[in-house]
């Protein structure tokens, strides 16, 4: 009898969770930085003007240098903010992250309650966190679909960010997941499609 596709992403998040436990803070630092560097060689991020970013949590690649260059080059930058009464998140719009940004669920930094919503559909690309991901656009999240329910109404590029050991052969794709359009990691920018470029 074969593994059902959540018995399996449960194994893969084991693997992976224990293939990023072996990776140095220097080796995460440095991994970091050219992912970065990859990103901002990229067209896509340089005529997004509203973008979609998260404040890293664990072993996730930390993007935070982005959230002030985006700002300095006049982009419109969202950040989720999670809403307890739907389990879900929601993109609100961040001027200065000093002063608006607080410890929300889970204690991750969030937009604070004041900060505006921004419609989802209308964001140009997004960033996205994750546990793995596949080179055809499959991501493997935490196992409770708030992420995905967000990433549903993105029209704009969805961009999977990772170090190179969180990217699988395969991920088991169920109905409620959302593809993704690139990855983004410190040796590689895949597009999923060659057609996924920014208008």
């Amino acid at each position: 009898m074969s593994a059902l596709p959540s018995q399996i992403k449960v194994q893969l998040r084991r693997e992976i969770r224990a293939a990023l436990a072996k990776l140095s803070p220097e080796e995460c630092a440095a991994g970091s930085r050219s992912l970065l560097e990859r990103l901002k060689e990229q067209v896509i991020w340089t005529n997004a003007r509203s973008v979609l970013l998260f404040v890293p949590v664990g072993s996730e690649p930390d993007i935070r240098p982005l959230i002030g260059e985006a700002l300095a080059q006049g982009k419109t930058v969202a950040l989720p903010r999670h809403v307890d009464t739907g389990d879900f998140y929601e993109p609100r719009v961040i001027r200065d992250p000093a002063s608006e940004l607080h410890p929300g669920w889970l204690g991750v930094p969030e937009p604070g309650p004041m900060c505006t919503i921004f419609p989802a559909n209308q964001l140009d690309f997004a960033l996205v966190p994750g546990i793995g991901f596949s080179l055809d656009g499959g991501r493997l999240g935490r196992g409770k679909g708030y992420y995905d329910r967000l990433l549903a109404e993105v029209h704009g590029l969805k961009c999977g960010v990772a170090f190179d050991c969180q990217v699988l052969s395969g991920v088991p794709v169920e109905p409620h997941d959302v593809r993704l359009n690139c990855i983004l990691t410190p040796t590689r920018w895949h597009l999923v499609s060659p057609a996924a470029v920014l208008k």
